[in-house]
Order: structure tokens, then sequence, then C-alpha cells
């Protein structure tokens, strides 16, 4: 890489590293969040799904617009956005104030990912792209599992509000180096943005979240949380309707007619949803359940951390030479096995044995997978068009998580005992399964694998 090519990969971990740290960091902080603010499973939730439901929703507006206005502009607005979000949430007096805040900073978040991964392919050729999403990935998806150990360490050591006071280093360390970056935005002439499909997807979104995480609570609300299910399922099928009509549309369904980026965004959803539900599930539960400090919780994920940097670059040259289908396949499958171990967790409770293989097993999965399905999908899609396919494929993976946690409730019981953390267990190996039969089905190596981006 050039200089000015190293300079670009920096920052675009580095946006995106804040935005998925904060996706998980807040996990282990949610027993710490709930001894102060007050609440039960249903506010544990709503902490992390008022993030997701946000992020998911207008992931796909901010990768229109930074394909119409420019990368470098979203993605300052974005850094600055989820800086003061930050510190709003930190301050926050009440958990519903808190719940507030976490939206505002999904907003936020949104205009982070797509922009950051479409700065590296609008900036780079193969073979060096492969190469820097394959870094990308290492450093980014390692914010998914290191949030909890950072997070428990921080709760424990100072306050859970720190947790989210810890953004505004990289946050400023990127908007800086963006300063002394040569590149410069390219804007679309004529560019719109459907607002209206905004509205219906974010709507549609928010009133099923809202339906999901609420019903198992029963009650008086329970026949109007039906009615908002029903509403929110009419208003995200009138959001893909809308799509297929829009003259600039957030979602261009033309993405999916190439068989790898539709079966690719397909295994992003299940494995995501998977991962989501297994990230919540180990860091309350090894606290709320095994007794464990926050800091000893967010250790347990140490090993997964350190095999996803290590091996994710290499699979990703690895992938660029041979192709994904082979990655994408096995890596999910491996990760299923990871979950399934979960289930020698037990009473007597015992990390070495019951937590950590899983753990490693997990890691070696996720390290598998993440590249090639980066790469496969970013490659399947014109270039011009980096922005929006990085911005579907992230969508995807946030819905995917948000709609997991929703359904928490559902899959445990009602109750995060052993029991429940046996089922959900059981839950994320079969939708990591399901995910590697679509890749296997549906993923298709190039013809030419050295030139993904072809």
């Amino acid at each position: 890489m050039t200089g000015q090519q190293r300079l670009v990969l920096t920052i675009a971990v580095l946006g995106s590293f804040v935005a998925f740290l904060d996706g998980t960091v807040v996990n282990v902080a949610l027993p710490a969040i709930e001894r102060e603010l007050g609440g039960g499973l249903s506010t544990q939730q709503w902490t992390v799904d008022a993030y997701l439901v946000t992020l998911g929703a207008l992931i796909l507006v901010a990768g229109a617009v930074s394909d119409a206005y420019g990368r470098i502009l979203v993605l300052r607005i974005g850094l600055i956005g989820f800086g003061v979000s930050s510190l709003a949430v930190a301050a926050a007096p009440s958990i519903e104030l808190l719940i507030a805040a976490r939206a505002l900073q999904g907003v936020a978040g949104a205009f982070l990912v797509p922009s950051s991964l479409a700065l590296i392919t609008s900036t780079m050729d193969e073979p060096v792209r492969s190469r820097a999403i394959g870094l990308w990935t290492a450093l980014t998806t390692g914010a998914l599992i290191v949030g909890p150990l950072l997070g428990g360490v921080i709760v424990d050591s100072v306050s859970w509000r720190w947790v989210f006071l810890i953004n505004v280093f990289p946050i400023g360390a990127a908007l800086v180096l963006l300063t002394r970056l040569e590149a410069r935005d390219h804007r679309r002439q004529g560019a719109r943005i459907d607002w209206l499909g905004a509205i219906l997807c974010t709507a549609g979104l928010g009133l099923a979240v809202l339906a999901l995480i609420e019903l198992p609570n029963g009650g008086p609300a329970a026949g109007w949380l039906w009615t908002a299910l029903a509403l929110g399922i009419l208003l995200f099928a009138g959001f893909i309707l809308r799509q297929r009509v829009a003259p600039q549309p957030l979602l261009p369904l033309d993405l999916f007619r190439s068989r790898t980026f539709s079966s690719g965004n397909i295994t992003t959803f299940f494995m995501y949803a998977a991962l989501s539900l297994n990230g919540f599930v180990v860091a309350v539960y090894l606290q709320q359940g095994a007794g464990l400090s926050a800091t000893l919780a967010g250790l347990a994920s140490l090993p997964t951390t350190i095999l996803v940097v290590a091996l994710s670059p290499r699979i990703g040259i690895l992938s660029g030479r041979l192709g994904p289908r082979l990655f994408m396949t096995i890596g999910p499958l491996v990760m299923a096995v990871g979950c399934l171990l979960l289930l020698s967790v037990g009473t007597d409770f015992n990390y070495w044995w019951q937590v950590l293989p899983a753990m490693i097993v997990l890691g070696v999965g996720v390290g598998i997978t993440v590249s090639p399905l980066t790469a496969a999908i970013l490659g399947s899609a014109d270039t011009a068009r980096s922005g929006i396919a990085s911005a579907v494929n992230n969508a995807v993976a946030r819905v995917a998580g948000l709609l997991s946690i929703a359904f928490l409730a559902a899959i445990t019981g009602g109750a995060l005992d052993l029991a429940g953390f046996h089922r959900a267990s059981v839950v994320a190996a079969a939708l990591l399964v399901v995910g590697a039969i679509v890749a296997a089905l549906g993923v298709r190596n190039p013809e030419h694998p050295a030139r993904l981006g072809a």
C-alpha cells in the first residue's frame, strides 16, 4: 500500500471501529446500567435494540448519501454525530433518556460504516483492495468481540458511563487524519434521496421490534402491540414496494439479481443474527447466572478476538485467490460447533472447560468467514455503487442482530437462566447452519478469483 492508502485504511478502521464497538461493548454493561437506572430484561433489550433499529434502518440512507454526495463528507458527519450522541448516553440520568440517546447513536453510526468501507473500495484496486478489506475486517470484527472485554474492565474499574465516553478518542483521531487525506469527494449530479422510503423503513422496523420485545410481557397492552406488529410489517412491505418504483431507491433491488450478492446477504443475516444472540446471552449470563464480574465476563471472549485478528487478513488473501464460497460454507459450520459447545455450561460453572473451547472454535469460524463474505458481496457490485452495496450488507447484519435480540424472550422462555442460555446456544447454532447451506448453494466464485472486484 502507498502512504495515502494506509491513511485511508486507518481512517476507515477508526470510523467503523467505534460503530461496531458500541454495538457490543454495551452488552457487558447492561447489568450495571440496570442496577443504577432500573428496568428488567425488556429495558436491557431496548438498550441494545434502540441503537440497532436506527442503525439498521438509516444505514441505507447513509449509503445512498455516501454515493451521491461523497464518502468523506458523510464519514465526517457520522464521526461528529457519534461523538456528541456518545456524550449524551454517558450523561443520561434515566433509562428512558439513555435509550433515546442510544437511538441517536444509531443514526450517527449509520453514516460511519458504509462510507468508511466505500472509501476503501473507491480508492484501491485489486489485489491491494482484498488485503485492505481483510485488515479492515480483522480490526473492525475484533471490535465486535473485544467490546465485552473492554467494557467489563471499564465497568468494574470506573463506571459503565465511561464505556461510551471512550468513543471520543478514536473519533478525534479519525477527524484529525481526515485533514491529511489527499483524496477528494466526487458528487453525483442530480442525486436525490428517497426520504419517503427512509420513513417507511424506520417506522416499520421500529414498530415491529417494539412489539416483539414487549409482547412476551403480556398485560393490557398486548392488543395494541399486535396492532403495532402488523402495522410495522405493512410499513416495511410498503418500503420494499416503494423501492421498486422510486427513481433513486435506497435499496436498489437490481443488486439482488447477482446470485452472489443475494446469497451473501442471506448468509450475513443468519450469521449476524447468531453472533448477536450469542454475544448478548454470553455477556449477560456469565454475570447474572455464573456470577462473574464484568471484567471476567468480558475476558471470556479474548481468545475469540485474538483468533479473528490473526486469521482474517490471511483468509482475505486466500479468498482473493481461491474464491469465497469454500470459506463462507466452512466458517459458519465451525461457528455452529462453537455455539453447541456452550451446552457444556452447567450449574457447577468452570470457564476453562465449559466456555474457553467454545470461544476458540467460534473465533476460528468468524476468522474464516467474515473477510471472504465482505469481499464477495462488494466484489459482486459495481465500484460506483460500493457505498450502497456496503450499506445493504451492513443493514442486513444490523437488522439480523436487532431481530434476534427482539426475539430473546421467546427464545429463552422469558428468563436468561441456564435453560434459557442453552436454548439460545442451540438457536444460534441452527441459524449458522442455515447460513452455511445458503452460501454453499448460492455463492459463486468469480472466474478470476484473484480479481474479486472485476
